[in-house]
C-alpha cells in the first residue's frame, strides 16, 4: 500500500525566498529516489511564507528509506531555522474505501 502524506510549514519573516530555495532543492533529490512517487511542493496563494508539500512512495519502506536519506536530515536542519514552527508538521492519510 501506498504511504501518501502532507508537510507544512511558515517561513519567518523575510525566509519565504530561502526556505523556497531549499525546498526546490530536497525536491530535486526526493524525486530521484527509485521509491518516491509524487514530491510536489507549494507556496499557498494568499500567503506566500507558507509551504504544502504532498508525497506518495510506493510503500512503507520506500518511506523509511527516504527518512533515512542523509540530504533529509541536512534539509531538516536548515528549515528548523527558517520556519515559524519547531519542525515540519506532517500529516499522513489513508485512502477512502
Amino acid at each position: 500500500m501506498t504511504k501518501v502524506l502532507y508537510a507544512e510549514f511558515t517561513a519567518t519573516p523575510g525566509n519565504a525566498d530561502r526556505v523556497a530555495e531549499l525546498l526546490a532543492g530536497l525536491a530535486r533529490d526526493v524525486r530521484a529516489e527509485e521509491g518516491n512517487l509524487i514530491f510536489d511542493a507549494h507556496r499557498l496563494s494568499e500567503d506566500r511564507d507558507k509551504f504544502f508539500v504532498y508525497e506518495v512512495y510506493r510503500d512503507d519502506d520506500a518511506f523509511e528509506t527516504h527518512i533515512a536519506a542523509p540530504y533529509g536530515a541536512v534539509f531538516n536542519a536548515a528549515l528548523n531555522e527558517l520556519i515559524v514552527e519547531d519542525h515540519s508538521v506532517l500529516t499522513f492519510l489513508d485512502p477512502v474505501e
